[in-house]
C-alpha cells in the first residue's frame, strides 16, 4: 500500500455506525485508502454538526450508488480495466 500523503484520519464512532446500519462498511473498505482518509477528514473539518452530517450523508450515499468520489465521476480500478 503507498503512504498517505496527508495524516490517516481516526473513524468516528459516528461513522462506522452508519457504514454498518446501511450495510456500506464493504463499499468504504473497498474504496483506495486516499479515498477512505479524505472522507474522514473532509468530515471532521466541518465546523457545524449539521454540516458534518450533510458530509456524512454524501459519503454514504457515493458509496451506496458506487461511481463517485467527492461529486466526481469515479470507477473501481477492476472496472477501468475491462
Amino acid at each position: 500500500m503507498a503512504a498517505l500523503k496527508r495524516p490517516l484520519q481516526e473513524m468516528p464512532p459516528h461513522v462506522r455506525r452508519a457504514l454498518l446500519e446501511l450495510r456500506l462498511m464493504q463499499a468504504y473498505e473497498d474504496r483506495p485508502p486516499y479515498q477512505r482518509n479524505d472522507y474522514l477528514a473532509w468530515i471532521a473539518r466541518a465546523k457545524r454538526e449539521d454540516t458534518r452530517r450533510k458530509r456524512l450523508n454524501q459519503m454514504l450515499d457515493e458509496l451506496e450508488a458506487g461511481d463517485r468520489y467527492m461529486k466526481m465521476s469515479w470507477r473501481p480500478a477492476e472496472c477501468a480495466k475491462t
